[in-house]
């Protein structure tokens, strides 16, 4: 499948069954055949990829994959503490580079499920987001990195430099 063309700020996103990429769609374990010709259900996971032409260099953050049963307002928009409320999941990425990819799967903590595996399978529309974050050398020798107000009052799915799908 080739890759749908993607805006400048944004991320692709696929999602990854038996191997196989996928743009949004469904989300439901897929069979594979195992060496000894047998069946086992592929774990669900979305590979989030920064493209190669993002940009001049590495990228920290908090990688958002929102997963929204209504299609509006875009699923980062839907997202909220209440429930009911689109599925979450979120990872830290230090020095992503344009090009490189980061692997959401089971492991990876959720809200309200935990893990992708307690997702029910269905249709979904499917968003990634890249909440950007500075680096702060501090004074003590430290170093922390922080997702800076960039005038959005702290609302991560707002934020005018963050990249998204």
């Amino acid at each position: 499948m080739a890759k749908p063309t993607i805006p400048d700020r944004a991320l692709w996103l696929a999602l990854a069954a038996a191997g196989a990429l996928a743009w949004a769609g469904a989300l439901a374990a897929a069979a594979t055949p195992g060496a000894d010709g047998s069946l086992a259900a592929a774990e669900p996971r979305f590979v989030v990829e920064l493209p190669a032409d993002a940009g001049s260099g590495p990228l920290d953050g908090r990688l958002i994959v929102v997963l929204a049963v209504e299609q509006e307002p875009e699923p980062r928009f839907q997202v909220t503490p209440r429930l009911p409320a689109p599925q979450i999941f979120g990872v830290d990425v230090d020095g992503l580079a344009p090009g490189d990819s980061v692997t959401i799967d089971p492991s990876v903590f959720g809200f309200p499920r935990h893990s992708l595996r307690e997702v029910p399978a269905g249709e979904y529309f499917v968003q990634a987001v890249l909440h950007r974050y500075e680096t702060f050398h501090l004074a003590n020798g430290k170093t922390v990195k922080l997702p800076m107000d960039r005038g959005e009052g702290q609302q991560w799915n707002r934020a005018p430099s963050n990249l998204y799908s």
